[in-house]
């Protein structure tokens, strides 16, 4: 029986909202309590002690959700990141409105084995720190509360949480991993009350042909029914992108047990979605039986993509090429406890870059970014964490299972998500006695044979494992032309030959480190010493400072000026290769790796777009310029105040923009208009030769496309004395920053002439005597306490006390006179 739009609406105010009413969810994010270390015994997260008393020990810290062990240490220069347990508590007002109601704990994601009790019961665990789950809690505090005990907590339900993160072979992703395996409640957990009969899975299968004629959405669910309720009635609403009812279904139905379907909606012609129209449909469920009325909402999208055989990629029929990164979630201050606010900004930032695919890598990410790569219309590969390490024994296969089959339950009804990953570089051994081939692909295999079981709408992917290259439906082989191994000129032959050896190829990481605020005049001095025609592939050492053959990660100046040309190659190549499905930059935002000790910011791969905190490097533009739209341009070398040479000689200007044409000015004179021309390398001939003048030189250039005019200016200082090696170190305030009780403090490096020795690299350790504090372990170029010098320079942020107070700042550099600088305020 169809219920006509005015029913469904009045319905809709008089029961109220869907989530509201049909099903509650609060996040905890307040009222938290965090002890680092182990207790002897869930007893002592509740055991009653008297205030002030011995029996107090250990000493918890107030904490707010999300929070990760590691939110500093991971990036400290002078320890191991903590691998170990940690506990959690809080106390709960748990008020549920549904008779025989479920009071459940839902969590998005916990590292990396988790135990909830209720005061002392143990409740439920989880292994695994990147899908969501649930603890069902309902009863352990339905026995609390007839309990004595409870009179103690007036009411309120004690839960605590154990999260662990210690090293365990038989546990993915492998410890050997390029980054940190990081532990604690780093994502959201929610307080949900739920009727006794309602939706434990949804399911949404949106499928269209590629010219958009007809679309199916296929509807299924299971449900969480411990009271065993046979039958109730189900209403579903599906509304169109401007949320216009398209259909409603009522009808009575069977409750059964395991995944049943509930629906099949056919549409004529439905709007699809795609990253230039990211259109959405929202779907609204509700099922009323004798426990009430349980409720269910979300959106899909009707698309439709193939990857051609040796050939491009097609979405809805059209070649799109696909302009993809790479994510990690890790953030400098926070590590993986990343606020929805500061998800929101990174992926804003990596939309505004002009990507449409992003890489989630190496793990299932929180569902507020699945959410946002659909609203914002950013395709996805998301893969489970078999990462590095080999293969494991039944414990380790299980989780892998299992987190493949949570990942695809909870994000298949995402349109965005096009790849799901079954690995990553699962030809790197180490974790165990035996590395056997044959093992890894019949695992590999197993693990193909389920995604398509359980998704036969996606494709199944892997990088770099060759052995297992012919299991998957979309492979990535190593490409690292110009860093690990090659020039990056060879870029495109290497692909070539690549895209000739499997049927469907996507290139995922490329790329270079570069220390943010290092610049170069000569940034490729280097290169004759690197071969070419060696192949392009990253192999074992690769990516260590020492050792192995003449390569850029190595031999290379780690400058912001290198990272840009390579990026300006590969993107100026991509562009004709018209069997090219795709590439993903490795990767959007430097991330913290315990395998990087020796890198300018310690124990921190630095190939990010961004710095750590999001501060855009110069390679952010260079993406700008040629994958937005919107009229964009840029002077290069914005983070690059001191430029050097001779007096009056002729330097390289670099505009990076979208625009058609550009003109530069220098110190107010015009140096000429150029054509912008994407084959021109490098930033496709918007480039000028001009003199500079000691002192500040002022910069300018107007871009135009079409009716559109953009400027930009820079001002550099142009250094013409010259230096020898650097002696001293000289600290000094930045009287030029200003901020809420924060000073900025900076250190230069000059010669036993006192001249600033603008290729400086030295590494010097800030430390503080006094009140306030240094603004460290962010894992950022301005915020390590052990950090490389920049061109020379280098900067620490103080924060200081509340009221007035003093402070001495000191950097100190092997081989060099250590500089001080007191602050008062």
């Amino acid at each position: 029986m169809k219920r006509t739009g005015f029913w469904w609406m009045l319905w809709c105010l008089l029961s109220g909202s869907f989530l509201c009413q049909a099903q509650q969810s609060t996040r905890l994010t307040q009222h938290w309590e965090y002890l680092r270390g182990d207790l002897g015994g869930i007893w002592e997260a509740v055991r009653p002690v008297a205030a002030g008393s011995p029996e107090s020990v250990p000493l918890w810290q107030q904490v707010t959700l999300p929070h990760c062990f590691n939110a500093t240490d991971a990036v400290s220069p002078e320890e191991n990141y903590y691998e170990g347990p940690g506990w959690y508590r809080t106390l709960l007002d748990i008020n549920n409105p549904y008779t025989n109601g479920r009071t459940l704990l839902h969590f998005e994601g916990a590292g990396q084995k988790t135990a909830v009790y209720v005061y002392t019961t143990k409740v439920t665990t989880h292994t695994g720190g990147y899908d969501e789950w649930t603890a069902d809690i309902t009863e352990a505090v339905r026995q609390f509360l007839q309990s004595p005990e409870a009179k103690r907590f007036k009411g309120k339900v004690p839960v605590s949480v154990r999260c662990d993160n210690t090293r365990d072979l038989e546990m993915i992703p492998s410890d050997m991993s390029d980054f940190n395996v990081y532990g604690g409640l780093y994502r959201y957990v929610n307080l949900v009350y739920a009727p006794a009969l309602s939706f434990e899975t949804f399911h949404l299968q949106a499928v269209t042909d590629a010219a958009g004629n007809k679309g199916t959405l296929n509807v299924s669910a299971a449900f969480r029914n411990p009271g065993n309720i046979s039958r109730g009635t189900l209403e579903l609403r599906l509304l169109d992108p401007q949320q216009k009812i398209v259909k409603e279904i009522r009808q009575d139905i069977d409750i059964k047990t395991g995944e049943q379907p509930l629906a099949v909606i056919s549409l004529k012609k439905p709007i699809q979605w795609s990253p230039g129209q990211p259109s959405l449909y929202t779907v609204e469920a509700r099922l009323t039986s004798t426990a009430g009325t349980a409720g269910w909402k979300d959106h899909t999208g009707f698309r439709h993509f193939e990857f051609i055989k040796q050939g491009p990629f097609l979405l809805n029929g059209k070649r799109l090429l696909l302009h993809g990164t790479h994510r990690h979630e890790d953030h400098a201050g926070v590590a993986a406890a990343m606020t929805e606010d500061m998800v929101r900004r990174e992926m804003l930032l990596i939309k505004n870059m002009g990507a449409n695919f992003i890489r989630l890598g190496h793990y299932q990410q929180s569902r507020i970014v699945l959410q946002l790569c659909d609203s914002l219309g950013i395709l996805v590969w998301e893969e489970i964490p078999w990462c590095r390490g080999g293969l494991g024994g039944d414990t380790y296969k299980e989780q892998a299972r299992r987190m493949l089959t949570n990942m695809i339950s909870q994000h298949r009804n995402h349109p965005a998500v096009i790849l799901w990953g079954l690995g990553n570089e699962n030809d790197w051994p180490g974790d165990f006695p035996e590395f056997d081939k044959e093992k890894i692909r019949a695992f590999m295999s197993e693990l193909n044979t389920m995604a398509h079981q359980q998704d036969s709408t996606r494709k199944t992917t892997i990088r770099r494992c060759d052995f297992c290259k012919d299991i998957v439906d979309v492979y990535s082989p190593s490409i690292w032309a110009g860093w690990y191994r090659g020039r990056y000129t060879e870029y495109k032959t290497e692909s070539l030959k690549e895209i000739a050896r499997v049927p469907h190829f996507f290139h995922a990481e490329w790329g270079a480190d570069s220390h943010q605020g290092r610049f170069a005049e000569e940034p490729e001095q280097f290169i004759k010493q690197v071969a070419t025609g060696k192949g392009a592939d990253e192999r074992s050492g690769d990516f260590a400072l020492t050792g192995g053959n003449a390569r850029a990660s190595k031999d290379g100046d780690w400058s912001e000026s290198y990272a840009v040309n390579l990026v300006d190659w590969h993107l100026k190549e991509q562009e004709t290769m018209p069997q090219l499905t795709g590439t993903a930059y490795w990767v959007f935002k430097d991330f913290s790796t315990p395998l990087r000790p020796e890198n300018p910011v310690p124990y921190v791969n630095q190939k990010g777009i961004v710095a750590r905190d999001l501060t855009p490097k110069e390679i952010y533009y260079v993406f700008q310029s040629y994958w937005t739209e919107a009229p964009m341009a840029h002077i290069y070398g914005h983070g690059w105040p001191i430029r050097w040479g001779r007096e009056g000689e002729t330097k390289e200007i670099r505009v990076y923009s979208n625009c058609t044409e550009a003109e530069l000015f220098v110190n107010g004179k015009s140096a000429g208009v150029r054509k912008r021309n994407s084959q021109d390398f490098p930033a496709a001939g918007l480039r000028w030769q001009a003199p500079l003048q000691t002192g500040d030189n002022r910069i300018k250039v107007v871009a135009r496309k079409g009716k559109h005019t953009i400027t930009d200016e820079v001002t550099w200082q142009y250094q013409t004395a010259t230096w020898s090696a650097p002696v001293k170190l000289i600290l000094e305030e930045d009287k030029t920053f200003t901020g809420d009780q924060l000073r900025k403090v900076r250190v230069k490096a000059v010669d036993e002439k006192g001249v600033l020795c603008l290729d400086a690299a030295n590494e010097i350790t800030f430390s503080l005597a006094g009140d306030g504090r240094l603004i460290v372990d962010q894992g950022t170029a301005s915020g390590s306490r052990k950090v490389q010098l920049a061109n020379g320079q280098a900067c620490i942020f103080l924060r200081t006390a509340n009221g007035s107070g003093t402070a001495a700042v000191a950097a100190t550099a092997k081989g060099m006179t250590s500089g001080i600088t007191t602050i008062t305020y």
